[in-house]
C-alpha cells in the first residue's frame, strides 16, 4: 500500500519506545535529539513528509468512498500514532530552534501540515492525535520559518509609536532587496550571517501555502468552540499573514470559493477569518471579539508583540493594502451577520479613537476607515457613535481631540443621514452634519493647544470645499446673526480640557470604552443650541487667531479666513481682506508664504473683485523687499504668474480672457489707488533686470498698449523696464510726447511715467532731439500750471536730459536751465512779497508752485541761489513788517534770528515754505544755522499742523547733510513724539526710526524713553507702529538697546532722580511733564512698557536683569543711599510688582513640558533636550536667588516692617508669586528668617485655595450662564449697581472677564501717597486689601451677587485669619422684585444623610518653643 510505504520511510520503528515517551511526557514542550542515524535516513528523502501528505489527503477527504480507516490501516501494519506524532514534533521543534536552516524550516512546515492532516481525518481526538500544545506550536511555524520574522522589532518596517517604548533600537544595517514585505533584518542575533536566496524563499512560501490551506480545511470541521487559546493562535496567525504579500487584483469576500482556488496568503487568511466567525467556532460573540480585536491592529497599520505595546508599521503599499482588505473584510462580516456583529463593529471604531497615534498620515488612514466602518451602521447605532465622538473629542489628550477632527471631515464627506423610525428622539440631533461642523469642527477653534486650534480651523476651511452642500450650508449659518453657536461655549471648551483624563487608558480588553463627563460641561444640548453668535464677533476671534503664538495655528486661521471670503461666508471688505494681506508681513517666513498663497488663491476665486485685487497688491507687493530671501522668491514669483506673463500685444487682448484683463486691472490700480507700492513694484523690476526677463517682443506689446484705456498701466511698466530693456521703439515714445506736452495734464501718475520714459531714453537721441525736448520741457514748467508731482518728474527729467561725460558741461547746463527757473520763481515771489498790495488777493495756488518749483530747482543750481531768495522764502514765513533789501542791495550784516510768526499768508503757503526753506539749508549751511534754532523752536510754539509736520521732515533730512549739528536738536525732534496731533506723532516716529537705522542719531539721552512711550499712545496705530519698528527694525541693529535701558525705565517713568547714576541727562521742565508717567493713573501705561520690553528679553537677559534690579534698586535702599520717602516707596513698589511679572520668568523654567505631538525622533529629541536645560537652569536661578536676592529680601523686609511702609504687601506678593517654583523648599531658603518663611508658606496655602475657590466659582458662573432657571430669567436685576456688574461681566459675546473685587471702587478724596500705594493693584497682585467702605461680594454660582456678612459663609471654612480690614459687617440697601427677596430669604439646610465635615486638628506651635527644642538637639 502506498501510505504504508511512504509512512515506512520515516522509520517509525526504528525510534525507541523511551524516546517517544519523553516527548509525550514534555508535552511538545522539549524534545531530546532523534537517533541522528535515523535523522538522516529520514531526510535522504526531502519530499517523504510531501509522500505522507499525498497519501493521507485521501483519507481527509469525506466525499471520497474511503472503505476503511486510516488508524486501521495503521494498526494493521504496525504503524504507532504517538510515534508518528512524536517523529513529527521533533521536526517542528527543530525548526523553532536559535537559526535554524532551510531544511530544517522546510521540514518543520511540512511536518505542522502532516499534524494538521491527521487531525482533520475522523478519529483523531478518539487515537489522543490532538494536543493543543502541538496544535498552537503548528500554528506559528508560518511566522517562525519566515526568515523576516523573528518574533523581534523590525527595525525597517516599524516606526517608533508614542504608545510604543521609547528606546532607541540598534542601527540596522541594509537589507536585501527581495521585496518590502521579505526584507531580512541582517542585525538580529537570531538569523546572523544567514541568507535565503528568492528560490530558497519561494520553497519556504510554498510550505507555509500548505500549512495553511491544510488549517483551513481543517477549521471547516474541527471546532474550537472550547479551545480559546487554539482559537487565539488562529486568529493570530491570519491576522499576520494579511500584509503577508501583495494582492493581485481586488480581493472579493462575496462569491464563495474553495480553499484550493485561493492563490495568495491575504486571501487565504482572510477566509480563514471568515470560518472563525461562523457558528462552529462558537455561537455566542467570542470568536468574532477575538477577530475584531486583531483586525484592529491591521487597520491602525501595527504590529503587536507578545509582552510589548504595539508598534506602527511603515506605511508601505503592502501595510495600506492589507488595512483596506481588513475593513472590506470586516464590512462583509458586518452585512452577512449584522445583528450579531453590530455590537462589536461600535467597539472596533471606539479602539480605533482610542488607540490612534498623532502621526497625521497614520490620523487620516484612521479617520477614512472609521467613516466606511460607520456607515456600515443603521441610524440609531451611527448617532450613537457620532455622541460618543463627541464626548471623545473633548478628552485631554491632543491626540484625541486631533483624531475626532478627522473623523468629523470624513462624516462630513459622507451624505447626511435621514432621520427613521429607529433613532430616538433626543438622539436625532447627532445625525446632522449640522452638529459635526458647529460641535466638533468650530468648538475646537479656541482650544488650548495650538495644534488642536490650528487643525480645526483648518478643517472648518475644509468644511467650505467639500461637497456636500449641507457642510456649506452650516458654516454659513456659524456667520450669520442668527445662526447657531455650538453645545459648548468656548470659554468652557477651555476649563474642560485641562481637567484630568476619564477615558480608559489602554485597550487590553475588546469591551465598549466609556467617556464620562465633566460635570462642568454636563449640559442640555437643547439649551445651548439657541445661542446666537454675531458675525463681528466671529470674525473679531479670527483676528485672534491670524495672531496666535503659533506658526501653525495662524497658518490654519488664514486658510479658514481665505475660505470664508472665498464662498462669501463673510464679505470681501477692506477689513476684512487686511486680515490676509498684513500677515504677509508675519515674523514667521512660513506664515508669510501661506498669507500669499492664500491671496493667490482668493484671487483666482475672485479675480474680478476691486478689493481683493487691491488686498492681494498690498500683501505681496512689499513681501518683494523681503528681508527673507524665500519670501522675495515667492512674492515676485506671484508677481510674475498673475501680472507679467499675461502681457499681450493689443491685437491678442480679449476681454474675455480673464488672468489678462486681471494682469491689466492690477497695473491700473497701481496707478490709481495703490501708487504707495510703486517702489516695491521698482524693487521687482531691478531685480528681474539682470535676469533678461523682459525681451524686445514684451516691450513691444506694451507699446501697443500706450494708446487708450489701458495706456497709464502700460506706461507704468514702460516706466520700470525702460531702464534695463532692449532698444526702444523711440518714434512711440516721442510721439506720445508730443500728444502729451500739447494738451493738458489729465492723468499726473501717467504723466510722471512718461517723463521717467523720456529720461530713460535721453542717452540715446540725438541733439536736435534732446533740444527740442528740454524747449519743451522749459515751456511746460514756466506755465506753473503743472501740478507738484508732475513738477517734481519734470525737473527731474530736464537733469537727466543735461548729463553728460562732462562734468563741466553737465553744471553749466544745470546752471543754465534750473538757474532760469530759480530766477523766474524770484521775480514772482517779488513781484508778491515787495509790491504793495501784492499779497492781497494772492493766487495761493500759483504761489504754492513758484515755491515748490524753486525748491525743487535750487537744488540742482546752489551757486544761482542768491541771499535775496532766502529773505524771500523768508518773508513768506516771517510778519510783512520786516524789510527785505532791493535788488542789488547787500544783506544786513546781522540778520535777527526770529521764529515763524502769523502773517497774512495761508497755511499751506506757510507749509510749503517750509519746505523750500529746507532745501536751501540743504546747500547753504550757513543759512542752515542760522534757521536751524528757529526750526526747534517752531516744533516747541507752532500752532499750524502742517508746518510743525514739514519742520520735523526738514529738520530729520537736515540731520543727514549736517549729522553733527543737527544732532543736538534730537530732543526737540523727539518731543513731538507726544505732540497733541497723531499726524505728527507718526512722522516723528517714522523719520527718526529712520535715522536711528541708518546711523545718523544714537541712543542718546533720554530718546528710548521717548521711544518706549510712543508704546502707550493714545492712538493705536501709532502704538503698534512703534512695536514694529523697536522690535523689527531697531532691535535688529542693537540687540542689547531693551536690557542696557530698563533699569533706568523705572527710574525714569516714575520721575525719581536722587539715584546717583541714573536719570541724569537733561530735560527742560515742559519736556519732563509731556513725558512723565509717575503715579498711580499711570501705572497700567508703565507696566505696559515694562512687559513689551520684557517679553523681547533673552533668557540671559532676564536672569542678568534681576540681579541688576536687586544690586541697583533694592540694595540701594537697603544701603540707605535712598531714602524711602514717597517718592522711593512708589519707585519700590514698581519694582516689586516688575519682578513678580511673568515676563521676567526664564522662558527655559516657566515653558511648559510640551503636549504636543512630535512627529519625528528630532522633535522628540529637543523636547528631552529642554527638559535638561530647564533643569539646569533652575538649578543656577535656585543657587543665585539664594546667595544674592535673599539676603537683600530679608534685610529690606525688616526694615519695611519698621517703618510700617505699604511696600511690605508688594514685598510679600512678589515672594509669594517666586516661591511658587520652590513650593517644598521655603523654610530651607529662608533659614536666616523663620517668622519670614512661616508668613511666606501660609500665604503660599491661601493663595492656593483662593485659586481653587476663583476656579470653582468661574465653574458655576458658566453653568449659570447656560442653565438658567425661569424664575431667574423673568426677574429685573436686583439694583443699577448689579446690573453694571453683570454687564461688566459678561460681555457680549459671552466672554467673562474676571474682575478684582474693587475695581470699581473710586476714592472719595484725594488719598494721601501712603493711602494710595496701599490701594494700588497692578496685573499680578495676589494679595488685594479691601476697603473699609465697600462690601465683601460673593458670587451664588447662579448669575447674581449678594452682598453678605463674612460671618455667614456658604460653605465651611477650614482656615480663617482675622486681618486688618475684613472685621467690619455691612449691608447694602437693595431694591428689587419681590421674586429676588423671596429667594434670598430661604434659609438652606444640610441634608441629614450628608456627613458633618470633621473639624481640623490644629497643630500650633510657638516659634520660640521650635527654637529652644533645637538648640537643646544641637
Amino acid at each position: 500500500m502506498e501510505l504504508i510505504r511512504a509512512v515506512q520511510l520515516l522509520k517509525l520503528n526504528s525510534v525507541s519506545t523511551a524516546w517517544v515517551d519523553a516527548v509525550w511526557d514534555f508535552e511538545f514542550t522539549h524534545t531530546e535529539p532523534l537517533d541522528p542515524v535515523i535523522e538522516e535516513e529520514v531526510k535522504e528523502d526531502p519530499d517523504v513528509l510531501k509522500a505522507v501528505y499525498k497519501q493521507l489527503l485521501t483519507f481527509s477527504n469525506e466525499d471520497e468512498d474511503n472503505t476503511q480507516s486510516v488508524w486501521v490501516v495503521f494498526g494493521e501494519n504496525g504503524v504507532s500514532a504517538k510515534t508518528l506524532v512524536a517523529v513529527l514534533s521533533y521536526f517542528i521543534l527543530s525548526a523553532k530552534a536559535k537559526s535554524p536552516s532551510l531544511e530544517q524550516r522546510l521540514f518543520g512546515l511540512q511536518a505542522a501540515s502532516l499534524y494538521l492532516l491527521l487531525l482533520k481525518i475522523p478519529g483523531s481526538v478518539a487515537n489522543k492525535v490532538y494536543h493543543q500544545i502541538l496544535f498552537d506550536t503548528c500554528l506559528n511555524m508560518p511566522l517562525k520559518c519566515w526568515p523576516q520574522d523573528s518574533g523581534k522589532k523590525r527595525k525597517k518596517d516599524s516606526l517608533k509609536s508614542s504608545q510604543g517604548d521609547p528606546k532607541p533600537g540598534k542601527r540596522s544595517k541594509p537589507p536585501k532587496k527581495i521585496s518590502d514585505e521579505m526584507e531580512i533584518d541582517d542585525d538580529d542575533d537570531e538569523e546572523e550571517g544567514m541568507y535565503f536566496s528568492a528560490q530558497d524563499l519561494l520553497k519556504l512560501r510554498e510550505g507555509v501555502v500548505l500549512l495553511v490551506r491544510t488549517l483551513l480545511r481543517l477549521l471547516e470541521k474541527f471546532s474550537l468552540r472550547d479551545k480559546p487559546q487554539s482559537a487565539d493562535s488562529c486568529v493570530q496567525l491570519f491576522t499576520e499573514l494579511t500584509n503577508f504579500e501583495p494582492v493581485i487584483g481586488d480581493l472579493s469576500f462575496s462569491q464563495e470559493r474553495n480553499v484550493d482556488q485561493l492563490e495568495s496568503l491575504p486571501e487565504l487568511s482572510y477566509h480563514g477569518l471568515g470560518l472563525l466567525c461562523s457558528t462552529i467556532h462558537g455561537e455566542g460573540d467570542e470568536c468574532r471579539r477575538r477577530v475584531f480585536r486583531k483586525l484592529l491592529y491591521v487597520i491602525l497599520m501595527m504590529k503587536t508583540q507578545e509582552r510589548s505595546k504595539p508598534c506602527l508599521l511603515a506605511s508601505t503599499q503592502a501595510v495600506c493594502g492589507a488595512r483596506d482588505h481588513a475593513i472590506l473584510f470586516i464590512s462583509h462580516i458586518v452585512d452577512e451577520q449584522r445583528e450579531a456583529t453590530l455590537p462589536l463593529l461600535r467597539i472596533l471604531v471606539q479602539h480605533i479613537c482610542h488607540q490612534m497615534v498623532e502621526k497625521s498620515e497614520y490620523r487620516a488612514s484612521g479617520a477614512q476607515a472609521v467613516g466606511k466602518l460607520m456607515a456600515k451602521m443603521p441610524c440609531q447605532d451611527y448617532a450613537a457613535i457620532v455622541k460618543w465622538v463627541y464626548n471623545y473629542s473633548r478628552n485631554n489628550k491632543v491626540a484625541f481631540r486631533m483624531f475626532a477632527l478627522d473623523v468629523a471631515m470624513v462624516l462630513l464627506g459622507q451624505s447626511e443621514r435621514e432621520l427613521d423610525d429607529t433613532v430616538d428622539p433626543e438622539m436625532a440631533v447627532f445625525l446632522s452634519h449640522k452638529f459635526l461642523v458647529h460641535n466638533i469642527v468650530y468648538n475646537h477653534r479656541n482650544d488650548v493647544s495650538p495644534t488642536v486650534r490650528g487643525h480645526a480651523l483648518h478643517c472648518l476651511a475644509q468644511c467650505l470645499e467639500l461637497g456636500s452642500q449641507n457642510a456649506t450650508k452650516c458654516v454659513h449659518e456659524l456667520f450669520s446673526n442668527t445662526g447657531a453657536q455650538t453645545m459648548l461655549d468656548s470659554a468652557r471648551s477651555e476649563q474642560t480640557l485641562k481637567r484630568r483624563e476619564t477615558g480608559q487608558k489602554s485597550a487590553l480588553t475588546f469591551r465598549t470604552i466609556e467617556l464620562t463627563k465633566h460635570k462642568s460641561i454636563t449640559t442640555s444640548h437643547r439649551s445651548v443650541m439657541n445661542t446666537s453668535l454675531q458675525n463681528e464677533e466671529t470674525l473679531a476671534l479670527f483676528k485672534k487667531h491670524v495672531s496666535d503664538p503659533k506658526t501653525n495655528a495662524r497658518k490654519s486661521a488664514l486658510e479658514t479666513v481665505m475660505s470664508l471670503l472665498k464662498h462669501g461666508v463673510i464679505s470681501c471688505s477692506a477689513e476684512n481682506l487686511s486680515i490676509l494681506s498684513e500677515r504677509c508681513r508675519d515674523p514667521a517666513v512660513s506664515v508669510k508664504k501661506k498669507a500669499m498663497q492664500c491671496l493667490m488663491d482668493l484671487l483666482a476665486a475672485l479675480p474680478e473683485n476691486k478689493e481683493v485685487q487691491e488686498a492681494w497688491l498690498r500683501g505681496v507687493l512689499p513681501a518683494v523687499m523681503d528681508s527673507e530671501s524665500s519670501v522675495q522668491e515667492k512674492a515676485l514669483e506671484c508677481l510674475d504668474h498673475v501680472v507679467i506673463t499675461h502681457i499681450k500685444t493689443q491685437g491678442k487682448y480679449r476681454d474675455g480672457d480673464t488672468p489678462q484683463r486681471l494682469a491689466w486691472e492690477l497695473l491700473g490700480l497701481m496707478c490709481e489707488k495703490c501708487q504707495d507700492l510703486s517702489r516695491y513694484f521698482s524693487k521687482a523690476f531691478s531685480v528681474w533686470a539682470p535676469q533678461q526677463k523682459f525681451t524686445p517682443a514684451f516691450v513691444n506689446s506694451l507699446l501697443s498698449h500706450t494708446e487708450g484705456e489701458r495706456a497709464a498701466a502700460a506706461w507704468l511698466l514702460l516706466a520700470k523696464i525702460a531702464s534695463c530693456s532692449p532698444k526702444l521703439n523711440y518714434g512711440t515714445v516721442l510721439d506720445t510726447w508730443e500728444n502729451t506736452i500739447r494738451s493738458p495734464v489729465v492723468s499726473v501718475t501717467m504723466t510722471c511715467h512718461i517723463l521717467s520714459v523720456m529720461g530713460d531714453i535721453a542717452s540715446n537721441l540725438n541733439d536736435d532731439t534732446k533740444a527740442r525736448i528740454v524747449d519743451d520741457l522749459m515751456g511746460w514748467l514756466k506755465t506753473f500750471s503743472l501740478p507738484l508731482e508732475v513738477i517734481s518728474s519734470c525737473v527731474d527729467t530736464l537733469v537727466r536730459f543735461g548729463r553728460s561725460d562732462n562734468t563741466q558741461d553737465t553744471l553749466g547746463f544745470l546752471d543754465r536751465f534750473c538757474g532760469e527757473l530759480v530766477s523766474v520763481c524770484e521775480s514772482y515771489l517779488s513781484s508778491v512779497i515787495l509790491q504793495e498790495k501784492g499779497a492781497i488777493d494772492i493766487n495761493e495756488d500759483l504761489l504754492v508752485k513758484h515755491l515748490y518749483t524753486l525748491g525743487v530747482a535750487s537744488l540742482h543750481c546752489p551757486s544761482k541761489v542768491g541771499k535775496r531768495i532766502f529773505l524771500l522764502v523768508q518773508s513768506v514765513l516771517t510778519p510783512s513788517e520786516q524789510q527785505v533789501p532791493a535788488e542789488g542791495n547787500e544783506l544786513p550784516a546781522s540778520q535777527p534770528l526770529s521764529q515763524f510768526k502769523p502773517n497774512s499768508m495761508p497755511t499751506v503757503v506757510r507749509a510749503h515754505a517750509v519746505i523750500t526753506l529746507g532745501k536751501l539749508c540743504l546747500q547753504h549751511e550757513e543759512l542752515m544755522l542760522k534757521y536751524l534754532p528757529v526750526f526747534a523752536r517752531e516744533l516747541e510754539v507752532g500752532t499750524e499742523l502742517a508746518v510743525r509736520s514739514n519742520v520735523v521732515v526738514v529738520m530729520c533730512d537736515l540731520c543727514v547733510r549736517y549729522t553733527n549739528t543737527v544732532s543736538r536738536y534730537i530732543p526737540n525732534i523727539s518731543a513731538c513724539l507726544r505732540d497733541k496731533e497723531a499726524i505728527v506723532r507718526e512722522q516723528t516716529l517714522i523719520m527718526l526710526t529712520n535715522l536711528l537705522q541708518e546711523e545718523y542719531v544714537k541712543w542718546k539721552g533720554a530718546l528710548f524713553f521717548r521711544f518706549a512711550v510712543a508704546l502707550v499712545d493714545p492712538d493705536p496705530a501709532i502704538a503698534e507702529l512703534c512695536e514694529y519698528c523697536l522690535v523689527d527694525l531697531l532691535l535688529k541693529k542693537s540687540p542689547l538697546m531693551f536690557s542696557q535701558h530698563f533699569i533706568e525705565c523705572i527710574f525714569h517713568f516714575n520721575s525719581y532722580e536722587k539715584h546717583k547714576k541714573y536719570n541724569k541727562f537733561p530735560q527742560t521742565e515742559s519736556e519732563k511733564s509731556k513725558f512723565s508717567l509717575r503715579g498711580l493713573q499711570n501705572q497700567g501705561k508703565r507696566f505696559r512698557i515694562y512687559r513689551f520690553l520684557l517679553k523681547n528679553f533673552t533668557d540671559e537677559q532676564r536672569f542678568n536683569i534681576t540681579s541688576k534690579i536687586c544690586q541697583d534698586i533694592l540694595a540701594s535702599f537697603v544701603d540707605s543711599e535712598l531714602p524711602l520717602d514717597s517718592q522711593g516707596s512708589e519707585l519700590l513698589a514698581d519694582t516689586f510688582d516688575i519682578l513678580s511679572l511673568k515676563e521676567m520668568k526664564l522662558t527655559a523654567i516657566s515653558g511648559q513640558a510640551a503636549e504636543e505631538p512630535q512627529e519625528d525622533e528630532m522633535a522628540m529629541a529637543k523636547a528631552v533636550l529642554q527638559v535638561a536645560q530647564k533643569k539646569l537652569v533652575s538649578q543656577v536661578q535656585k543657587r543665585n536667588f539664594v546667595e544674592n536676592v535673599i539676603p537683600i529680601i530679608i534685610s529690606l523686609k525688616n526694615m519695611l516692617e519698621e517703618q510700617h511702609s505699604p511696600v511690605l504687601k508688594h514685598l510679600m506678593a512678589y515672594l509669594q508669586v517666586t516661591m511658587q517654583d520652590y513650593r517644598s523648599e521655603v523654610k530651607e531658603l529662608f533659614a536666616a528668617d523663620e517668622q519670614l518663611a512661616a508668613e511666606v508658606e501660609y500665604n503660599l496655602k491661601q493663595f492656593e485655595k483662593e485659586k481653587q475657590q476663583e476656579e470653582q466659582q468661574q465653574m458655576e458662573k458658566q453653568l449659570a450662564n447656560f442653565i438658567m432657571s425661569p424664575r431667574q430669567n423673568s426677574n429685573a436685576m436686583a439694583s443699577p449697581a448689579q446690573a453694571a456688574n453683570v454687564g461688566r461681566q459678561t460681555p457680549r459675546g459671552g466672554f467673562a472677564t474676571p474682575l478684582h473685587s474693587h475695581a470699581n471702587k473710586g476714592p472719595a478724596q484725594t488719598p494721601k501717597s501712603s493711602d494710595a500705594l496701599r490701594r494700588r493693584t497692578y496685573a499680578g497682585m495676589l494679595t488685594p486689601v479691601r476697603s473699609h467702605s465697600s462690601p465683601t461680594v460673593f458670587s451664588t454660582g447662579r448669575g447674581k451677587q449678594i452682598g453678605r456678612a463674612i460671618s455667614t459663609p456658604q460653605a465651611s471654612i477650614n482656615e480663617v485669619t482675622f486681618g486688618e480690614q475684613v472685621s467690619a459687617i455691612c449691608n447694602e440697601t437693595r431694591r428689587g422684585s419681590k421674586g429676588v427677596e423671596e429667594e434670598e430669604s430661604v434659609l438652606h439646610l444640610m441634608s441629614p444623610e450628608q456627613q458633618k465635615p470633621v473639624p481640623r486638628q490644629w497643630n500650633v506651635e510657638s516659634p520660640l518653643v521650635q527654637k529652644r527644642r533645637t538648640k537643646k538637639r544641637i
